[in-house]
């Protein structure tokens, strides 16, 4: 498993237009139903990639992870904020969530280091 965020991230972005090549109805089906469920309402988009992150974190995806921690950061995340996100997954995940947390933790320095 790729252990660098932006390495997962470029390789999603790469093999994600293979796959929308590949199968656009089903790539499309799934982006319809991702972008309605992400899209502000009740709860804003931040607060759904918060959510997001979380499960990423509890069934323990390195590729959810790194997906989702980048959108929080572009949502305007603040590390406090991650760092409650990790604590709820913990509360819920035990052990396991808890060595996702340090990933994540992790891919947030990455993710912040200049290039």
């Amino acid at each position: 498993m790729a252990s660098d965020p932006k390495t997962i991230l470029a390789m999603l972005k790469k093999r994600g237009a293979e796959m929308r090549a590949g199968m656009p109805d089903t790539m499309a089906g799934f982006s319809g139903t991702f972008q309605a469920a992400e899209k502000d309402g009740v709860l804003s988009h931040k607060m759904k990639e918060f959510i997001t992150l979380g499960i990423g974190i509890a069934i323990r995806c390195d590729f959810c992870i790194a997906a989702h921690l980048e959108a929080c950061l572009k949502a305007g995340a603040t590390r406090e904020e991650i760092m409650e996100v990790c604590g709820v997954a913990i509360a819920m995940g035990g052990g396991p969530s808890y060595t996702y947390s340090a990933l994540v933790l992790e891919f947030w320095d990455a993710l912040q280091a200049k290039e």
